[in-house]
This record gives structure tokens, C-alpha cells and sequence, in this order.
């Protein structure tokens, strides 16, 4: 089980002091949340890609370079790359450059993007998200798996005997997992392509979710591979944390009240109740994190959203330490529960150490 954290980059107005970060400090804070992710044990840090108000994180490869370089054992990912307004051959170099950066320390996330307007700021029709997502990932496969690309497609210029530059690190792409919130279609392609999925389980009951992870397991099974239950699935999760349950629920309720997306909309009572965000005590977090796999089956990377809706860095490092306390507990619990046959989290070193695996059985078999 990978465990990190994700951040959606808002600049959002502290509802406590009225206080709002600038850009400047909002991107220097998502590095120090990033470092203490770090420090504390966790295996991944996510961010996402916007490129609209009160977003900041536009240039994900830059931000993830740069605390690339300050880090020593997180995975690197993004918690959306955006397949539909993004040239795939600009995403086949951009992240194969931070894939050797970063010593290979690094996967991404694919997704269509919610945010209407991006579309056509980038050239795109948003009636079409569903076919750009499938034919730019089409092409995105090609370019880093084929040394010379010939393609021609209904959204693109044709390419003609183009090389990709530079090429994956050890000949292995960096790994791809299709993150989704409702369309099956995106589930239907990670299948298609044994990448993983990520359903990002923080605004909707668990059966939702349930429907979308189950159609994928499904799905991979039926391409061949693996069983459902070797699929390789992800989850979102949110939290907020304090020693005292009721000192947690007084503390982050205005900063839930505005937050972005349900602000101004449910109360957080009903809230926690009908979606995984926790909000109480470190055993509360801890206790409810592991009924996930309840409902969706083993699974690999669990990230947490924490630094959103105006909270002061101060907070969430506090937040992550918190999370580093319960951390081996939650890392032996996940493994105690988990059968032989589930996969590991995928990783750089073991993909590269399967191709080899491989490249021998062939030979042998020749």
C-alpha cells in the first residue's frame, strides 16, 4: 500500500483571520507540505493541474522537479495531468524528463479536467472530453512505447516519423493511473490498457464509487490482465485531525463551510456521514481509512487531501504529523489484511525489474 497525500493548489481566503496567501506563498507552501510528506514516511505526494483562479498549480512537472530535488523517497505524481486540453507529445516529453530527473521516482494521473472553461482556453470542445481522452492517450502510449511515431487522429496535426525525446528511463513509461469521479469510459480504458485506477472518493457516498471500481476490476480481468482482485486501484480520502474528536469538528468546520466545491453547501455532520471525510480523532481517521478496502476491495495508493480551503500551513503540518503517528499502524494493518495474491503498489524499479524478468523468459523460451 502506497500512502500520501494530494493537494488541489487553492488559494482560498482563511475564514478564521481573513488572511489569504499570495501565489507566491501558496506554491512555496505546497513545497514544505511536500518535504514534510518526506520526513514523516509517506510514499507519494500528488498535485494537481489547474489553470484557472483560485487555483495555482498550472506547471505540475516544474513544481514536482523542484521538490524532486529536495526529497529522497517520494513518489512524485499528479492528481490530475489533464489528457484532454494537454498535446500528448508535450506530456510524453515533459514527464519522461521528470521521470529521469527523479531517477524514475515518479507516475502521473491521467483525467478529462471538471473545470468547463479550460477547454476552450486550450483549443478544445468539451462536448468531445470522452473522445480527446481516448485518442490522446492512444497517442500518448505510442510515443513512449515506439522509437519512431507515424499516427494521424481526428484532434491532432498527423505525425510523421517523430521520436519523442527523451525516451522513458530504462525503456519503461512512467506508470499511468486514469483518475475518474464518474465516467465509466475512463474506467473502460485503464482496463483496456492495465493501468491503474483512481477513483478520488471524497464528494460522493461509497456506492458510487463501488459501481466504478467493481466495472474496472471487471474489466481488467476480462483484457487479460489479471483477476479482478489483482486490478490496480487507488483511492482518495480526506481528513482533518485533532487528539480531541470534538476539538477536530470545531476547529475545521468554518474552513469546511467555504471550501471549495461544497462550501456553502451541506453541513459537515451530513457530510462525513455520507462521504469518507473524517473528521475527529487520529484512531477515528485510522479506524474509518481501513474500512475502506470493506467496500472496494484490496488496494494500492491511498492518498489524502489535507491543505485546502484557506488552512495555514502551521495546520496542516500539524495535520501531517498526526498522519505520522498513525502511519505504521496503518501500514501494518493494510498488510495484515491484504491476500498474497494482491499486487504491490507499482513502482519504477520493480516495472523495470519485470521487463527484465521477461526479456529473459523470452529469451529462454527462443
Amino acid at each position: 500500500m502506497q500512502i500520501g497525500i494530494f493537494t488541489v493548489g487553492d488559494v482560498t481566503p482563511d475564514p478564521v483571520n481573513g488572511t489569504t496567501v499570495t501565489e507566491h506563498e501558496r506554491i512555496k507552501n505546497t513545497v514544505e507540505i511536500a518535504k514534510k510528506s518526506d520526513d514523516i514516511g509517506l510514499d507519494v505526494f500528488a498535485t494537481g493541474e489547474h489553470h484557472n483562479p483560485p487555483f495555482v498549480p498550472s506547471s505540475p512537472t516544474t513544481t514536482l522537479a523542484y521538490i524532486g530535488a529536495q526529497t529522497k523517497n517520494l513518489i512524485l505524481s499528479t492528481s490530475t495531468t489533464l489528457i484532454t486540453t494537454n498535446d500528448p507529445v508535450k506530456i510524453a516529453e515533459d514527464y519522461a524528463t521528470l521521470q529521469h530527473l527523479v531517477d524514475g521516482r515518479m507516475d502521473l494521473m491521467l483525467g478529462r479536467g471538471n473545470t468547463a472553461p479550460v477547454y476552450p482556453w486550450f483549443g478544445k470542445d468539451i462536448t468531445k472530453a470522452v473522445e480527446l481522452t481516448i485518442e490522446n492517450y492512444q497517442l500518448l502510449r505510442k510515443l513512449w512505447d515506439e522509437p519512431v511515431v507515424n499516427w494521424e487522429g481526428k484532434f491532432r496535426t498527423p505525425l510523421q516519423n517523430f521520436t519523442a525525446t527523451p525516451a522513458p528511463l530504462d525503456g519503461v513509461a512512467p506508470f499511468v493511473w486514469h483518475g475518474s469521479i464518474r465516467t465509466p469510459e475512463v474506467a473502460e480504458l485503464a482496463a483496456y490498457y492495465g493501468d491503474g485506477y483512481f477513483a478520488n472518493n471524497i464528494f460522493w457516498p461509497k456506492e458510487h464509487y463501488i459501481r466504478l471500481i467493481n466495472f474496472y476490476r471487471q474489466r481488467y480481468a476480462h483484457y487479460g490482465h489479471g483477476t479482478a482482485e489483482q486490478a490496480i486501484v487507488g483511492l482518495g480520502g480526506q481528513f482533518f485531525m485533532r487528539k480531541n474528536s470534538q476539538d477536530a469538528v470545531n476547529e475545521f468546520r468554518p474552513y469546511f463551510d467555504v471550501a471549495p466545491v461544497y462550501g456553502h453547501g451541506p453541513s459537515l455532520e451530513d457530510f462525513t456521514s455520507q462521504t469518507p471525510l473524517t473528521v475527529g480523532s487520529p484512531q477515528q481517521v485510522l479506524e474509518r481509512t481501513l474500512e475502506f478496502a470493506d467496500f472496494f476491495g484490496d488496494y494500492q495508493r491511498q492518498l489524502f487531501l489535507v491543505d485546502h480551503a484557506g488552512l495555514p500551513l502551521k495546520t496542516v503540518l500539524e495535520q501531517l504529523d498526526l498522519l505520522g503517528e498513525i502511519l505504521p499502524t496503518m501500514r501494518e494493518e493494510f498488510a495484515k489484511r491484504r491476500p498474497a495474491n494482491v499486487p504491490d503498489a507499482p513502482t519504477h524499479t520493480a516495472r523495470v525489474a519485470a521487463r527484465v524478468a521477461a526479456a529473459v523468459d523470452q529469451e529462454v523460451t527462443v
